[in-house]
């Protein structure tokens, strides 16, 4: 992936939702000028939630979710409807697509709950204009109603798209400057050293994501990112003119990058940096503090964000479970999930370790640790865990103060 490409992972979520016919796949296809869903007189045609990752201008990068109708019918119409739901844990912005030939039913009224739930912001979308007989100024005395943007739209015609578009800007999460991967902790001019293992688990021919993302977010800065191994750190370190920022280090050789890096020069890992930039870096540090009180039989969730193909020493699979029984003493029970899919047991968990949810969006990551938190049970993340158990966690949260008041307590 080229530093010009955005992976799925940080483009803006646009899910679209509503009945079936009610013209959501035609609606992609307008705002994207392109086929980019299937189309259908038959009610239905979509079944199950469809990304399509890509750049549409003037909104940018984001990836447009389609989903099945909210009516949707029988046993396996409910499954599509429960897949339809889930997705707004990834939403960063939700369209609510009305057939204006019917006007808002109470599906729509029952979507439109669920997103103000979970206080997302909304289009009311009213498609087929062109053949809508609704009464006129309906669009505006919903608009009125619902207190939210509403636009009047033909997908065959394109009558309101660009206004749709336009819509869709206005309301784009401004979170972009707040959440910064390493910005904010460097100057313009300063010196970053990632260290990036090259092992049989690393993609051949590229770095892994958040090498890149932090990488490019150093640059962005104006500072400058000195990519090196772990074992070249000792003499890259004493070959630089003056003493870097920082020292990122992949988590899993953080026993030797500490011992190479000298105390004065402040060290962290891509891990902890994605902590703070996906979600709530406090929450995962009380989650790491509740591994010491583990008991014989809790149950533990190791979960992770995305599927991919298990190493012999796969880290969530072979070494998380090691290190926890190791550092408790306690004989653990643990359960693993992957990929889309989080749990929906989460009560029966004493405490959950997630990967650093490179391949989620902050939404997603945010949700996963929100739903932990609402039913008490503690949440860590892959790399503050192997901070704590190798015993580097107190040094590796000095960038961060206010998660190393927490740590302190």
């Amino acid at each position: 992936m080229s530093l010009n490409e955005s992976p799925r992972s940080v483009r803006v979520h646009i899910a679209l939702f509503g009945r079936r016919n009610a013209g959501k796949s035609s609606i992609i296809n307008a705002i994207t000028d392109q086929d980019t869903a299937i189309v259908s007189d038959v009610q239905g045609t979509t079944t199950d939630p469809v990304y399509k990752s890509m750049e549409i201008l003037p909104i940018g990068p984001c990836v447009i979710i389609d989903t099945a109708g909210l009516d949707d019918e029988g046993e396996l119409g409910k499954l599509r409807r429960e897949k339809t739901i889930e997705v707004l844990n990834k939403t960063d912005i939700a369209l609510v697509v009305v057939d204006s030939t019917i006007g808002i039913t109470d599906y729509d009224k029952y979507i439109i709950k669920q997103i103000n739930d979970k206080k997302l912001p909304f289009i009311l979308v009213f498609n087929k204009a062109d053949i809508s007989k609704v009464r006129a100024g309906y669009v505006d005395s919903i608009k009125n109603e619902f207190n939210v943007p509403a636009v009047g739209v033909s997908a065959l015609t394109k009558e309101g798209i660009k206004e749709l578009k336009n819509q869709i800007i206005n309301i784009m999460p401004e979170d972009e400057d707040k959440f910064r991967i390493i910005g904010d902790l460097v100057k313009p001019g300063d010196f970053v050293i990632l260290v990036t293992p090259i092992d049989k688990a690393a993609p051949k021919g590229r770095l892994i994501l958040p090498q890149q993302q932090t990488i490019r977010d150093v640059l962005e800065s104006d500072a400058s990112a000195i990519v090196t191994k772990e074992y070249e750190l000792r003499e890259t370190l004493q070959n630089l003119s003056k003493k870097p920022r920082m020292v990122v280090t992949d988590s899993q050789v953080f026993l030797k990058v500490a011992a190479d890096t000298p105390k004065d020069i402040l060290m962290t890992s891509f891990s902890i940096l994605f902590a703070r930039y996906k979600g709530d870096l406090v929450e995962l540090i009380k989650g790491a503090k509740a591994i010491k009180k583990l008991k014989d039989n809790d149950k533990v969730l190791v979960a992770e964000g995305c599927t991919h193909h298990r190493q012999s020493d796969d880290i969530g699979k072979v070494k998380i479970p090691r290190w926890i029984r190791q550092i408790t003493g306690k004989k653990i029970d643990f359960e693993f999930s992957s990929g889309n899919s989080f749990t929906n047991e989460i009560k029966k968990y004493s405490l959950i370790v997630h990967c650093g949810g490179c391949m989620l969006n902050r939404t997603s990551m945010l949700y996963r640790i929100n739903m932990a938190k609402e039913f008490g049970v503690p949440i860590v993340n892959y790399g503050i865990l192997i901070a704590y158990v190798q015993g580097i966690l107190d040094r590796a949260l000095k960038p961060f103060p206010l998660a190393k008041m927490v740590w302190d307590e």
